[in-house]
């Protein structure tokens, strides 16, 4: 199943109707356990519990460590889980490599190169690591933190001599991205949020795991995924993604470490997102017929940044 690539160029209306955010925050779970406290807001009657239910059960019994944030403009929904707990980013960066891009083109007042543009392109759809090795050491450390202070990302630490893959990302940080990417705002032009839109919309298929599990066919995707295996904390495997239609305008971030295996982080990441989905457009609008959903490849594939030896 393919999904049509949105124009996200216009701005989605801010006026929301006017409701009562009812907090809900997970109970306190039997020790032994230990299930995830994932903590959800929504100006939905009904929702923000479900939601939490749903995630929770989705998290119960993985092993690792799991982090997700989830906010849906459309009804004022977010979902928060260790939103603050630091990950090595793998080629989730890539991203914000490319809004570091875009953010500095606008304070020069130019378009993008040609060279750039195909470096980008590389980049974001096919997760090239020696693109975005090029464009890391084109912009430079100083330029990527400019960013980052422009985009109040401030638990973002970019990783040192070139390992950009360990840059240092948190779910709170990446939302904030994601939030970037998806309304007007003063730090990324119009075209340059609908450019990079379009690339992560455009994200070759064995690499459209992950947070689009469970979409709808009815919303538009924007993906960017990343994984990494070190010596400590085992496999590292994201997903953030951007989704729009349905009536509903949503971004879900899930970050992952110590999991055993590559493909154990994908289903913990796919099982997260199919729940988020569900809750979110749990039937479609016109028909009681069941929505066909995203169905993700059985052989995910990620390009693996270099990093050091040890670690």
């Amino acid at each position: 199943m393919t999904h049509r690539i949105s124009r996200r160029a216009r701005v989605l209306a801010a006026g929301l109707g006017a409701g009562v955010i009812v907090p809900f925050a997970a109970a306190a779970a039997p020790a032994a356990a230990a299930a995830p406290q994932v903590s959800c807001t929504s100006n939905k009657a009904g929702l923000a519990a479900k939601l939490q239910t749903d995630i929770t059960t989705a998290l119960r019994g993985r092993a690792g460590t799991v982090a997700v944030g989830l906010y849906d403009r459309s009804t004022k929904t977010t979902c928060t889980l260790r939103s603050t707990t630091a990950y090595d980013s793998a080629s989730v960066v890539k991203a914000t490599v490319l809004a570091t891009l875009l953010w500095d083109a606008k304070k020069h007042n130019r378009y993008l190169t040609t060279r750039e543009q195909s470096l980008a392109t590389a980049m974001i759809t096919k997760s090239d690591n020696n693109a975005t090795s090029t464009l890391w050491k084109q912009l430079g450390v100083t330029k990527v933190k400019g960013f980052l202070a422009a985009a109040g990302m401030t638990q973002t630490k970019p990783g040192a001599n070139n390992y950009w893959g360990l840059t240092q990302i948190t779910v709170r940080d990446e939302q904030k991205l994601l939030a970037l990417l998806t309304a007007k705002n003063s730090v990324l032009s119009d075209n340059s949020r609908a450019y990079e839109l379009k690339l992560m919309g455009k994200v070759i298929s064995s690499q459209r795991w992950g947070t689009p599990a469970g979409a709808p066919s009815s919303v538009a995707v924007h993906v960017k995924n990343g994984w990494l295996s070190r010596a400590t904390h085992g496999w590292r495997v994201h997903s953030i993604g951007t989704f729009n239609g349905a009536g509903h305008d949503y971004m879900i971030t899930v970050l992952t470490q110590d999991n055993s295996t590559m493909q154990y982080g994908v289903n913990t990441i796919q099982a997260v997102a199919k729940a988020i989905h569900k809750d979110l457009v749990p039937t479609a609008s016109t028909t009681s017929a069941s929505v066909l959903r995203y169905v993700p490849t059985t052989n995910p594939q990620e390009a693996i940044p270099a990093v050091p030896s040890a670690g």
